[in-house]
């Protein structure tokens, strides 16, 4: 089982480590270079870390290194995306560093931004880059990259999808919850899909192989995340956290600026107009009693404050100075007839008196206009940035969803499987596979009519993220291997017109739109609904799965399906698939589920908990070894018809599956051999007493060594030897745990 990684955001690493990851001196170049990169956060974890790094990569291999930012195209920039963030960019470039900027469109779809149009979102994004050009962002000679998700990820879909699965089976959902503050959701308030943000944008760090993470405070858990799943997945370099400061809404109470609120923050392309009316009437207390009352800002921005650093005064007008003003290097600010260099003591003539509010003001509009006066004049005068202004103008009703187009993997159309088929989805892998197992899969692949494909349908990836068999790839494939070798022996009819699909290579036919299928079949379900079953103690792996098969049957369209009895979600998935394809805009027929009688083999009537290994027959069982002997031990109550293993064992490997008669040998005075072509008459002699559990189970037993034979004689195959052995292996290493 995997293991469920603490929440550890509260503090940088013990002091100890720190002190053995941190290079003892660093040259004054590398110092420089530190401390402008240091400079840009309000917090590091670890300083020890990020001074290595650049000792090591900027100062010993004469290297670069990586930092990441992510963001959501979801409308007009304000001054803390464009210029605050530009002037953050040059200071980590100009000391050796590559900024990654992650377009995020997936991310906006899956949070509602531009009503989940992913065509709008992309033209936001475009926007966002000629913002960040006009602003005086250094994009000169690969300094700065940007990587959109939907494209990066579909192209590298085969590793990205995995590492995301790994990521999501590690943490509980409590912990994965705590991240939902990003996305500006309370706890209460998610739906499904809200629980693959986090997941995914932790991910990110991976991919795009971070070694600094550089974004704000308020993504300050899902950057911690990364880190506990380096602890959990035993990666020995930790990404660094560098969250910078978040900018004060220019209204009382606002700890950020708010795009809901046009008046809580100066936007990138405001007129000279709107900047001075904007600042006029911008909060700004002189003293702490004025701000000490201030109650906690916009209703869904979460409970947690956004700043690291304590400062009662919260005044956005100092803040924009610090921070935008005087944050590039050499920069001034003017105001009462001076001219300041340094921060600290426009704080103090303003707090002491000696700069009004009305000066403090004056020079901050003129500053601020001539931040933003080379950012009007490209989009007045480059025509490709004036349309693109135009239409995120036009995107009035930003957050509002509308009329999502319907988008799956249509496995018809890719050629995976036939139109009107029956899938029975395998049961979850694992290195012990019973006889029971067998007999149920093969038992709901015979209830389809005969006219229909039928589809066994192996959830590797699905497996993979609940942590079965540790979720080891090699061993969950040869699981499936050894599966499938055991079906063919067992019941080479059935079989033969049997396809076979495995989830991952469907999947990777046509990742895009299968993963945006998924994100909407969590947009579509409150993450309550998809839970229905577990608590957030369970790893959000399982709210991934479930999300996962919904889009599976989607993608599949089959006339029918069938679960595994053994599965205790199956009626609460069933009931999710019915309620998605008649409430989620699916324009396709709603399969039938279908509920397949079950050939109960297993040896004993017995909870799990005191299973034992003589309690099943295993497909890897040694015919000779455990053929007969298991059977000795099987409960077989004279007249008991309600639990009888070795009838069900007779019925299904004889007479469903085999020569189609059972024959009970014994001797003249026991009433002699015996020919049963049915179930029935079994039972009947049984029942009455004509049948004695003795010759019942003789039978079976030699049955049972026969199929164990059959199994043992498929698993010869060399590719299936090697899953088998990859099984074993599993299978003693995990007994030893």
């Amino acid at each position: 089982m995997a293991s469920q990684a603490a929440e550890s955001d509260a503090s940088p690493a013990p002091a100890a480590a720190a002190a053995a990851a941190a290079p003892s001196e660093m040259s004054p170049a590398i110092q420089a270079k530190y401390d402008c990169v240091r400079s840009v956060g309000e917090e590091c974890v670890s300083e020890s870390e990020l001074k290595a790094l650049l000792v090591k990569k900027v100062g010993e291999m004469n290297s670069t290194f990586n930092l990441y930012d992510g963001f959501e195209p979801s409308g007009r920039v304000h001054i803390a995306q464009g210029a605050f963030k530009a002037n953050n960019v040059n200071k980590c470039t100009s000391s050796g560093g590559v900024f990654i900027f992650w377009v995020a469109d997936w991310f906006a779809l899956m949070n509602d931004k531009m009503g989940g149009d992913l065509d709008k979102i992309k033209v936001v994004g475009q926007y966002l880059i000629e913002v960040w050009s006009a602003a005086g962002m250094d994009m000169s000679g690969g300094k700065v990259v940007f990587k959109w998700a939907s494209e990066e990820i579909t192209s590298n879909a085969s590793t990205y999808w995995p590492k995301m699965l790994d990521i999501a089976r590690r943490f509980n959902v409590t912990r994965i919850k705590k991240c939902c503050q990003i996305m500006g959701r309370l706890e209460g308030n998610l739906t499904a899909a809200q629980v693959l943000y986090p997941l995914m944008q932790c991910t990110d760090v991976f991919f795009l192989k971070a070694d600094v993470c550089q974004l704000g405070v308020d993504q300050r858990k899902v950057n911690m995340l990364a880190r506990e799943y380096c602890d959990a997945a035993k990666i020995k370099f930790k990404p660094v956290i560098l969250s910078h400061h978040m900018l004060y809404g220019l209204k009382k109470g606002q700890e950020k600026m708010s795009k809901s609120d046009p008046d809580s923050a100066i936007f990138m392309e405001d007129s000279p107009e709107d900047v001075e009316r904007k600042i006029n009437a911008a909060y700004c207390p002189r003293t702490v009693e004025g701000a000490a009352a201030v109650a906690v800002e916009e209703e869904d921005a979460g409970k947690e404050s956004m700043q690291l650093v304590k400062d009662d005064l919260k005044n956005p007008c100092l803040d924009y100075i610090k921070h935008i003003v005087l944050s590039p290097a050499g920069s001034s600010f003017a105001a009462g007839g001076n001219v300041y260099d340094n921060f600290a003591q426009v704080k103090v003539d303003f707090l002491e008196g000696r700069l009004s509010e009305a000066e403090l003001k004056t020079g901050l509009i003129a500053a601020i206009n001539l931040i933003l006066e080379p950012v009007r004049q490209h989009f007045h005068s480059n025509a490709a940035a004036k349309e693109l202004l135009e239409k995120v103008h036009a995107y009035k009703k930003i957050g509002t969803p509308a009329s999502r187009s319907f988008r799956r993997l249509d496995a018809v159309a890719c050629g995976i499987v036939s139109p009107g088929c029956h899938v029975v989805f395998a049961p979850t892998p694992t290195a012990s596979i019973t006889l029971q197992h067998c007999v149920d899969v093969i038992t709901q692949l015979s209830a389809a009519p005969p006219e229909r494909g039928r589809v066994l349908f192996l959830s590797d990836w699905s497996a993979g993220v609940i942590s079965a068999c540790d979720a080891d790839a090699k061993v969950i494939a040869s699981a499936f291997d050894v599966l499938l070798a055991a079906l063919r022996a067992i019941a080479p009819a059935v079989m033969e017109g049997v396809l076979v699909v495995r989830q991952s290579t469907a999947i990777l036919a046509d990742p895009s739109n299968y993963w945006i299928s998924v994100i909407n079949v969590g947009r579509h379900f409150n993450l309550n609904a998809i839970q229905d079953g577990f608590d957030d103690s369970k790893p959000a792996g399982q709210v991934i799965r479930r999300m996962m098969m919904i889009a599976d049957t989607v993608s599949l369209s089959p006339a029918s399906m069938a679960f595994t009895p053994e599965d205790s979600f199956a009626a609460t998935e069933s009931r999710l698939i019915s309620a998605y394809f008649a409430e989620g805009g699916v324009p396709l027929p709603a399969p039938i589920v279908m509920p397949c009688p079950r050939a109960t083999i297993a040896l004993q009537d017995v909870e799990a908990v005191h299973a034992t290994e003589n309690t099943e027959y295993y497909v890897m069982d040694d015919p000779k070894q455990h053929g007969k002997a298991k059977m000795k031990k099987a409960f077989c109550e004279p007249g008991n018809l309600a639990f009888c293993p070795p009838i069900a064992i007779a019925s299904f490997f004889a007479l469903q599956h085999g020569l189609g008669v059972v024959a009970i040998t014994r001797t003249a005075e026991n009433g002699g051999d015996v020919m049963y072509q049915t179930a029935a008459a079994i039972a009947a002699d049984f029942a009455s007493g004509a049948l004695h559990p003795g010759d019942l189970k003789e039978f079976a037993g030699k049955t049972m060594t026969e199929v164990l034979q059959r199994i043992t004689d498929a698993t010869k195959d060399k590719d299936v030897a090697n899953s088998k052995k990859t099984l074993q292996a599993f299978a003693k290493k995990q007994s030893k745990n």
